[in-house]
């Protein structure tokens, strides 16, 4: 299901969620940025799948494995977002949104707010402290906290059952996403950033944990595998430590 475009015009126009409006936009304002998703993900993802979104943000992603005909678990934390997924998607029973920051545990985390700038919000402290005037993060400011739920990609799994793909995106986390994994799965990705190459690192440890065999990785919005061939573990975390810090982030693909 499409999402409808007065739903996000009513967005753009809301005074208490303009700091979401460069998302939205980039989101579900470019036709040519979405197809290239729809391409991409085809590789990972089918008709009928189950995907988990996890750090939906505004739902870039999730509209795309829609658009695929998948069912989808959006899991963001940030109370903005989240009342904005259920504008998008409340009409769409394929798409469930879940409130909660994902982690190594249930229970509470304090999300670290970036208010000019939501989509770099975490709940991790030590992003924050890594990303505090470094270079291409100059001027970010995380000025609010909140005390958010918890859940795990365990409870996920229980809850809604076993996905053939997981996305996690969630501002130097990703590596606490995967502790609470414990299931194989098919596919996932994680994202990386060059400011704490560490979180990717130990997230790369913990998907050859799991049983994954073959990465790759995408460089910043490309949506394509930088390397012709999949990697082994090693020849990826080499490529994650040889990056320039200018490359900033991307996401690292792994498959079984």
């Amino acid at each position: 299901m499409p999402v409808n475009p007065e739903v996000v015009d009513v967005l753009r126009d809301d005074p208490t969620a303009s700091s979401l409006r460069p998302s939205l936009d980039l989101s579900y304002g470019d036709p040519g940025r979405a197809a290239a998703m729809d391409r991409f993900h085809t590789q990972f993802v089918r008709r009928d799948d189950l995907v988990f979104d996890v750090g939906a943000h505004v739902g870039d992603r999730t509209a795309s494995f829609r658009r695929l005909s998948a069912r989808v678990i959006a899991v963001e934390p940030q109370p903005l977002c989240a009342r904005s997924l259920r504008a998008l998607y409340g009409d769409d029973d394929q798409v469930t949104v879940v409130e909660a920051a994902c982690g190594a545990a249930i229970g509470l985390l304090e999300l670290h707010i970036n208010s000019a700038n939501p989509t770099v919000s975490t709940v991790s402290p030590h992003f924050v402290q890594a990303a505090d005037g470094a270079e291409n993060w100059q001027g970010q400011i995380w000025d609010a906290r909140l005390a958010v739920p918890a859940t795990t990609l365990d409870v996920l799994v229980a809850e809604h059952g076993l996905p053939a793909f997981v996305k996690v995106d969630v501002e130097g986390f990703e590596d606490a996403v995967l502790a609470g994994l414990s299931h194989p799965l098919p596919a996932l990705s994680f994202e990386f950033t060059t400011v704490d190459r560490a979180v990717a690192r130990r997230a790369l440890d913990r998907a050859v944990a799991l049983g994954f065999t073959r990465f790759n990785l995408a460089l910043g919005d490309t949506m394509a595998l930088a390397e012709p061939a999949w990697l082994t573990a090693p020849a990826l975390g080499a490529l994650l430590d040889a990056l320039p810090h200018s490359a900033n982030s991307g996401d690292v693909y792994c498959r079984r």
